[in-house]
């Protein structure tokens, strides 16, 4: 935040930037630390990341780095108490207008307790988004609709319900707002709903109900209408998974950025769920010391773990598997069939065709990656990448082939008068039926379905796949796999991007790795995901500081009896029909 209010003649805003050449702080180039283990903290600038001249402007005898390191209340109240003079009130009134505007809204939305000067690598997904929103929507403009692509990512239902209540403030103000949302409690606050499907792919793309949540749910003739009106729901399982005591994974000592040196233990053999407010720790505790530790340790990755004393357990695990939402490629080259290894089996089955044979085509010709098969032009990516200067690069479909990869002597070869082509631009669902005499073929593509990608097409370049995709095709490549022994699966908000149904999909294939003999472990803020855990660890009780703690262990039922989290007070209302029993 720059005061850029106070100008003279001499003095500009990019002088009390730390980003700029000319205000940084030429030893440490505006970062205000080194990379030491002692002492890392510039010695010229003493951290505050701007030459000294333009540390010396002060208002009310703090200068902008000393400003922000306030938090965002104690800075609207810095702010609230200066003392300005008429000339100065009049210089200053729009910033100051613009500040407090995004301060409030910052706070309103639960980020209260962040510095100015927090560095955005510490900021947890919550976080990040919602200062993203402060960026567009703080500004109180009216008259303007607001697009906004699934807000309530990474956010607990506490800070989803402070969200909705601020978009209710926007709309009131005499804007338009749009979200597109899958969260069940947000579509329900909404005015009107739009309902597309019936389902995903070619299935979809039409408005399957349009109207209130209320008259929708009504009708019940969607997927989301009986989901709204409690006609379809995720039943809660009628026991937990007993958790032995002689089979844990403790962490000692954890105080990775917030965690206030935590010793806890996570039951191996269940399905235990991490939650708690956005920013509370969970990914410090999970990604920064246990995920590291264990692939250290298992995998032999040269990673740095997060603060901690010691990890014992690790004996009884075999292996573990982090199933993250990175792509799975960056070009055309990388799809479903190349990262599920499917194509494998396809190409063995076109070589033995008797067109193949005939023609000598091996194996190898069926590789859009091998010389012999693929399109001179576009060398089989499909796509002619054009470099744009000023904008975006942007993927061209190839004019040779029209995105079909190969050449046409490769595409002469049929399999029930499907070509290689023609496959990977089928969706999973059909390949399903394609290939049922195929039965290694089948059983990989039935575990993509199952996670819910049989809208998906085989050849669906990689770079196009959503957060969520991706992170639903690593999980059927698993699933595909031979079992590795006991094997710990760490998954980060699996349900991103993923209607209610979806979830209910995903639970059933989560909940039968458990049955195999494995361990999962969620990070998840999503209530109907939190009610099915056998084990539930809610820190808190508030984020950044205030956080990391351990609010509650145990059954998600019993952390409704909790006076203190957040999380009980949410999932309250899953308990109050179904019964449910603890082994």
């Amino acid at each position: 935040m720059k005061l850029s209010f106070f100008q003279q003649e001499e003095l500009s805003p990019r002088m009390f930037s730390f980003n700029s050449h000319v205000g940084a702080c030429p030893t440490c180039d505006g970062l205000g630390e080194f990379q030491r283990v002692h002492d890392p903290l510039c010695e010229d600038c003493g951290g505050q990341r701007l030459k000294a001249e333009y540390r010396a402007v002060t208002i009310n005898d703090k200068n902008i780095s000393q400003f922000c390191q306030l938090t965002i209340p104690e800075a609207r109240r810095e702010i609230e108490s200066w003392a300005l003079s008429g000339n100065q009130r009049t210089v200053a009134e729009q910033a100051l207008g613009e500040i407090l505007t995004r301060l409030k809204f910052l706070e309103n939305v639960g980020l209260d307790y962040l510095t100015l000067d927090q560095k955005s690598s510490t900021l947890s997904g919550g976080e990040a988004q919602r200062i993203r929103l402060a960026s567009q929507i703080g500004s109180g403009l009216v008259g303007v609709m607001y697009i906004l692509d699934e807000p309530t990512i990474g956010l607990h239902p506490r800070d989803t319900d402070r969200l909705i209540r601020t978009l209710k403030q926007l709309r009131d103000r005499g804007n338009s707002v749009i979200l597109v949302e899958h969260d069940l409690d947000t579509i329900r606050q909404a005015d009107h709903l739009i309902d597309m499907g019936p389902g995903a792919g070619h299935h979809g793309g039409n408005v399957s109900a349009c109207g209130s949540p209320l008259e929708i749910s009504a009708k019940n003739e969607t997927l989301t209408a009986q989901y709204l009106s409690g006609k379809k729901m995720i039943p809660i399982p009628e026991n937990c998974r007993p958790m032995n005591p002689e089979h844990l994974l403790s962490i000692f000592g954890a105080a990775a950025n917030n965690l206030k040196n935590l010793d806890l233990s996570f039951p191996l053999g269940t399905f235990t769920v991490v939650t708690g407010v956005s920013g509370s720790g969970k990914s410090s505790l999970v990604v920064d010391v246990l995920q590291r530790v264990l692939e250290k340790e298992l995998n032999g990755k040269k990673v740095k773990p997060g603060v901690h004393k010691k990890v014992s357990g690790i004996d009884q695990l075999e292996s573990v598997m982090v199933i993250n939402q990175e792509a799975i490629g960056r070009t055309p080259r990388s799809n479903p069939a190349t990262y599920s290894k499917v194509l494998e089996p396809i190409r063995d089955l076109f070589a033995s065709m008797p067109e193949a044979k005939q023609r000598g085509f091996a194996k190898r010709r069926f590789s859009f990656n091998a010389k012999e098969g693929r399109c001179p032009t576009c060398d089989g990516q499909g796509f002619h990448l054009i470099e744009m200067h000023f904008l975006s690069d942007v993927w061209v479909k190839c004019d040779q082939c029209k995105g079909k990869r190969y050449n046409r002597e490769t595409l002469s070869v049929k399999y029930k008068g499907y070509t290689i082509a023609d496959v990977l631009e089928m969706e999973i669902s059909k390949a399903v039926e394609v290939f049922v005499a195929q039965p290694r073929i089948k059983r990989i593509l039935k575990t993509m379905e199952e996670v819910g990608l049989g809208y998906m097409k085989l050849g669906q370049a990689g770079n196009t796949l959503s957060g969520g995709e991706a992170q639903r095709l690593k999980l059927s490549a698993e699933l595909a796999r031979r079992s590795r022994g006991s094997t710990l699966y760490i998954f980060d908000e699996p349900t991103t991007g993923l209607h209610i149904d979806d979830v209910a999909r995903l639970l059933k294939v989560l909940h039968r790795l458990v049955d195999e003999g494995h361990s999962v472990l969620v990070i998840e803020h999503n209530l109907e995901v939190i009610k099915t855990a056998d084990w539930l660890i809610d820190l808190g009780p508030e984020g950044g500081d205030k956080g990391g703690q351990i609010v509650f262990e145990g059954t998600p039922e019993k952390c409704i009896q909790h006076p203190v989290s957040y999380t009980g007070k949410f999932l309250e209302s899953c308990f109050q029909d179904p019964a449910r029993t603890t082994a």
